[in-house]
Parts: structure tokens; C-alpha cells; sequence
């Protein structure tokens, strides 16, 4: 058997080469849209971070502010505060270690004069109470 050969019509090859054609600026044209679109979320991306980072520097910003605020709000207070804080002096240890000397001794003479017998108690009230009647 003998192959049969086809021969191309006269118009064929030079429709192929304008399909080969369309096809190349088919996807050239689909290349440039994509990197088109490849740079567009980049830029958007760029753009966000910028953007965060902005909002990131405010906020510490804003940050430090409170913090030199507060601490200056807090030597404000403590300012405020001091007068009504009263610490003791020595000398006012010096007093109430005399004052408590002072108490200390008298419950000592107190705690002797509860010591003493009962019989010595009762002559001193009774000659009080007489000398207190002679004197009425």
C-alpha cells in the first residue's frame, strides 16, 4: 500500500503561523497581566507593612508617654503624701522613752504598795478614814 501523502493547501501555512502568532501575543499579553498583578500585591503589601509599622511606632510612642506620665504623677504623689506621713524624731523617741521610764516606775510603786500585807493596807486605810473624820 502506497501512503497517501496530503498535501497542504496553499493558505494552510500561513494560517498556522497567525494561530502560532495569536498564541505568543496570547501569552505575552497574559505574562504582562501577571506580572502586572504580581507588582500590584507586592505594592499592597508593602503598603500594609508600612502601615503597620506606623501604627507600631504611635503606639510605643504613645506607650512611653503614659509611662513618663505616670512616673512623673508618681513623684507628684509621693510629694503630696509626705507631709501627711509623720515619722518619729529622735527626739521624739527621746520622749516617749521617758514617758514609758516614767509610767514604769509608778507600776512599780503601785505593784509594792499592792505587795505589802494586808494588815499594813488596812491600818493606813483606817487611820486615812479617822484622820478624814477628825478633820470634818
Amino acid at each position: 500500500m502506497k501512503s497517501a501523502r496530503r498535501t497542504p493547501a496553499k493558505g494552510a501555512p500561513e494560517a498556522v503561523r497567525r494561530a502560532v502568532e495569536r498564541t505568543v501575543h496570547s501569552t505575552v499579553g497574559s505574562a504582562g497581566l501577571t506580572r502586572d498583578r504580581a507588582q500590584e500585591i507586592v505594592d499592597e503589601v508593602v503598603r500594609r507593612a508600612e502601615q503597620s509599622a506606623a501604627r507600631a511606632r504611635e503606639s510605643v510612642g504613645k506607650a512611653s508617654q503614659r509611662q513618663a506620665e505616670a512616673a512623673a504623677g508618681v513623684g507628684d504623689r509621693l510629694r503630696d503624701a509626705i507631709p501627711d506621713i509623720r515619722v518619729a524624731t529622735r527626739d521624739d523617741l527621746r520622749k516617749l522613752t521617758r514617758e514609758v521610764e516614767r509610767l514604769s516606775k509608778r507600776i512599780d510603786r503601785l505593784e509594792k504598795q499592792l505587795a505589802k500585807p494586808k494588815s499594813a493596807n488596812r491600818r493606813t486605810t483606817r487611820s486615812t478614814s479617822r484622820t478624814t473624820r477628825a478633820t470634818r
